[in-house]
């Protein structure tokens, strides 16, 4: 038997799912330590009931996904709204070198991953989603990128492989960057250049940014996503009028880009960081409750034995490029271990969890300022962008096709 629920009934329900997911974090000591996102986790309680009344009650509900779309490209265009080209250069070479290396690694990412599913008769598309698209690109990537492959190839089951990896991914990138740090600076026994002080503070990308959250503040800054979103969308049609084949959230993305630093060289209009996060965070918040809860656990059994291998072999090769080549090319003394250890966190979960594992290793170690402005700067502004060039580069292989 099949449920339809309306547009509005299924906003309350996606929004029903993103704070049971704040209220399960709450009460889970272990789903807080490791950074899993809200909307995930009530999202996937969801989907196991809704696996529980399919397999009882041979029950289905159908959702309206009518706003995924115009959400999934708002939290797009606040990435590229986010990519300052300034603050790239305010940081310096490192954040340069750092963000070299952590491109490299994506393409290393994906050929493990799309090699594996050839090796293991799966799709190669699934090796994509076993790889940067989720590993480094995350929940939000992975679930959009789901969605279009969903639509072009007909795979099924590619949103529910998309989650599992993305979460998974986050566990194990938590797990992952202390024990590659720690072995890192004991073996070259390796000390902190600077004495203990507040390194909490260093985690702020720009210490100038005095921006207030003020209802004028939000509506300017969604007039201009807006118009990057309604801009993007003609272009898209152009180009794919002339069959140039792009994602439909790359074209604002870009737009975004060039107005943000337009605007910033120009020095006409100062735009919001911090009101840009809150409608990034916001869409993609509502925007993962949507996608999983339209979660079909049990289309995923047949995938998770090879999707697992690939997964773990994705850790390994990880924690051998974390420790030989991220921490040489970032110059082989302490701040580079503590960056190896917050590669780790974002090439296989998220910032946070990269955030997290430097945390836990300075407490222990000593302060790093520079891994504190490398590595969250790098990780929430600009790996994003080379990480959807990355993808699309391996989306136009003969061999994904």
């Amino acid at each position: 038997m099949n449920i339809d629920i309306g547009f509005f009934e299924t906003l309350v329900a996606a929004l029903l799912i993103l704070f049971s997911g704040y209220l399960i974090n709450g009460k889970v000591t272990f789903l807080k330590n490791n950074n899993i996102p809200e909307p995930v986790v009530g999202g996937i309680a969801f989907s196991l009931v809704s696996a529980l009344l399919y397999g009882q009650l041979g029950l289905t509900i159908n959702f309206d996904m009518s706003m995924k779309t115009p959400l999934m490209i708002l939290f797009f265009t606040s990435v590229g709204l986010g990519a300052s080209l300034k603050l790239l250069v305010k940081g310096g070479p490192k954040v340069l070198l750092f963000l070299g290396v952590a491109s490299l690694y994506l393409v290393v990412q994906n050929a493990v991953g799309v090699s594996l599913a050839l090796a293991t008769d799966l799709h190669p598309m699934f090796g994509l989603f076993a790889g940067s698209v989720t590993l480094s690109g995350g929940h939000g990537t992975g679930a959009t990128y789901a969605q279009l492959i969903q639509d072009s190839h007909n795979l099924q089951g590619v949103l529910e492989v998309a989650m599992a990896a993305a979460t998974f991914g986050l566990v194990l990138g938590g797990l992952l960057g202390g024990p590659v740090a720690r072995r890192l600076i004991s073996r070259h026994q390796l000390q902190p250049s600077e004495r203990p002080t507040r390194h909490h503070d260093m985690i702020t990308y720009d210490p100038e940014d005095r921006d207030l959250v003020t209802p004028k503040r939000m509506m300017e800054t969604l007039l201009i996503l807006a118009f990057c979103m309604g801009s993007g969308s003609y272009v898209f049609e152009w180009l794919k009028a002339h069959s140039v084949p792009v994602p439909s959230f790359i074209v604002p993305l870009i737009i975004g880009i060039i107005i943000t630093n337009v605007l910033e060289l120009s020095g006409t209009y100062r735009i919001s960081k911090a009101c840009v996060d809150l409608w990034g965070t916001m869409a993609l918040s509502i925007f993962l409750a949507l996608a999983l809860m339209s979660l079909r656990i049990w289309e995923l059994l047949n995938l998770a034995g090879p999707m697992l291998f690939i997964i773990l072999t994705q850790t390994l090769v990880l924690a051998g490029f974390a420790y030989f080549v991220t921490f040489r090319l970032m110059g082989k003394n302490y701040d580079a271990a503590i960056m190896a250890g917050g590669h780790c966190g974002f090439g296989l979960g998220a910032t946070p969890t990269a955030v997290a594992n430097m945390e836990s290793l300075v407490s222990r170690f000593g302060p790093s300022p520079q891994a504190f402005l490398v590595v969250p700067m790098v990780g929430a502004f600009f790996i994003d962008i080379t990480n959807a060039i990355v993808i699309q580069s391996y989306l136009a292989l003969p061999l994904i096709k």
